[in-house]
């Protein structure tokens, strides 16, 4: 073969330019060579993957614990109930509906027949109206479930992991954090379980969910922790743990266990378009649960303090109205009269920054932290007013469960023609009913329209200054313009009601 043979050339070039390459990679030197881009560090992966945990040994110890809850309730038997002939509504029928023409011809319905000839004394009978999970807390017979599960009860049945029946009375519940205690009596030791610290509990987080769904008996499902701090609407004490195991209509009042055995959350909620498990469910955390069914069991109700005012979300423009570095805290709308925030001095237009030298970050938060202390203990409220911060104590009342809601009638309009511009699209006379100044017409488009200010509503005070003219409000504009602040904070009435909005200076 010819060697001249440009084919052959190239081959050879080619085996020797390889050869270099493997020569250089055997001696650490990689394919960095000059003009090409540099090799960075190795891409992150697990020498030997994780091997699946088994979830059978936490399943053996914390079984026996776990319940199912049967509800029955006093139910009052109707004529629907009683009735041989099973054909309610019949006198509701149609006039031209043949049955209708049928008992119009010969007279009284079975229905009605029967019904006259029952006594009058109606009877009441126990019959099943709900069923869930639960779990023991103690040794002597003390188990959490759902308040939902055992609402409308008048009689409760514990079944043992062992199918055992055994009849438990009502401790207390909750309505507001949807718990609920029930006590067995029976000479044994039950095997119980406690509670985790849920504050170390991180999205990722294996978790076990052992339950009575569908009635089927004692179920064990297993997922992770898909979110923390979920709010479903729920109230105040909305700051669920969003778990992705599988839970499903019985599954109420069942723990969610870590892999230690120790209850994170109890699960009270689904969310699914169905009504079967979608893999979103909700679980109250640990440490809320505890601390309310502590108190139930040692008081048989929950007691919380109570301060008496109306509070409304700090936004960003509220904030920088007031001076406020961060859109935190819950701004009072309104101190009760007579309450313990009103004895203490707070006032429409403060905004609580933080309880006892803990930061508060919205208005729920406020709730939840006063409702969570004692009442009458007296507490250190930090506000945030004129300005600046300043520390009051307040002596808490106590929560009732039916809080009043103050109601007056609704401002009357006052004549156009005692209105004056008064910027921000607004048109105001002095009120002739209350303090500050009616709103009598708001431009469309403008600012205050954008903001929610209607015809009616009464400016009582632009940042904390009471205005009785709109000279006193425009006057009060330019003193936060002239301090720097981009926006003014309006306290207005409606119906009785504070609010507070934040209108931006142009």
């Amino acid at each position: 073969m010819n060697a001249s043979n440009p084919s052959r050339k190239f081959r050879t070039k080619l085996a020797a330019a390889a050869a270099s390459v493997a020569i250089a990679g055997s001696i650490g030197l990689g394919a960095v060579t000059s003009g090409t881009v540099p090799v960075l560090a190795d891409p992150v992966k697990l020498d030997q993957p994780i091997q699946a945990p088994s979830f059978g040994d936490v399943v053996e110890v914390v079984s026996p614990a776990v319940v199912s809850v049967r509800v029955k309730g006093e139910v009052r038997e109707t004529a629907s109930n009683m009735e041989p002939f099973g054909m309610p509504g019949m006198e509701n029928l149609p006039e031209n509906h043949p049955l209708r023409r049928f008992f119009d011809r010969f007279g009284e319905s079975p229905r009605e027949e029967f019904r006259n000839r029952r006594p009058r004394n109606e009877r009441r009978a126990e019959r099943p109206i709900s069923q869930g999970s639960g779990f023991f807390i103690s040794e002597d017979g003390y188990l959490v479930t759902n308040h939902h599960v055992i609402r409308g009860g008048s009689a409760y049945t514990v079944v043992m992991d062992d199918g055992t029946e055994i009849d438990a009375e009502l401790v207390g519940s909750d309505e507001r954090t949807d718990l609920a205690v029930l006590k067995v009596e029976e000479e044994r030791e039950f095997t119980y379980v406690d509670f985790a610290d849920d504050s170390k509990v991180r999205v990722g987080d294996w978790v076990v969910a052992v339950g009575n769904p569908f009635g089927l008996g004692g179920t064990v499902t297993a997922g992770i922790v898909s979110a923390r701090g979920r709010e479903i609407g729920a109230g105040v004490y909305d700051d669920f743990i969003q778990i992705d195991a599988a839970v499903n209509k019985g599954n109420s009042g069942g723990p969610a266990f870590n892999l230690s055995g120790e209850v994170v959350g109890v699960n009270t909620a689904i969310f699914s378009p169905s009504g079967g498990n979608v893999g979103i469910a909700f679980a109250i955390p640990a440490s809320l649960a505890k601390n309310v069914v502590g108190q139930l069991i040692e008081n048989g109700s929950i007691q919380r303090g109570w301060l008496g005012v109306q509070i409304q979300p700090v936004t960003d423009e509220i904030a920088e109205s007031l001076g406020l570095e961060e859109a935190k805290g819950a701004l009072i709308n309104d101190a009760t009269a007579g309450e313990p925030a009103d004895k203490a001095g707070i006032r429409a237009g403060d905004v609580v920054i933080a309880v006892e030298g803990e930061s508060i970050d919205n208005p729920k938060d406020l709730a939840r932290t006063i409702g969570d202390m004692k009442p009458n203990s007296t507490v250190e409220v930090t506000l945030w007013r004129d300005g600046k911060a300043q520390t009051i104590d307040v002596k808490l009342g106590q929560m009732t469960e039916q809080e009043e809601v103050a109601s007056a009638e609704p401002e009357t309009d006052q004549p156009e023609a005692d209105a004056a511009e008064a910027g921000f699209g607004l048109y105001l006379a002095p009120s002739e009913e209350s303090d500050g100044l009616v709103v009598t017409n708001v431009e469309p488009g403008s600012e205050a329209e954008d903001n929610g200010i209607l015809p009616g509503d009464v400016i009582r005070s632009v940042n904390s200054k009471e205005v009785a003219s709109v000279k006193e409000l425009r006057d009060a504009v330019d003193a936060a313009s002239k301090d720097g602040r981009s926006a003014v904070l309006l306290q207005v009435v409606r119906e009785g009601a504070n609010r507070f909005i934040a209108l931006p200076i142009s």
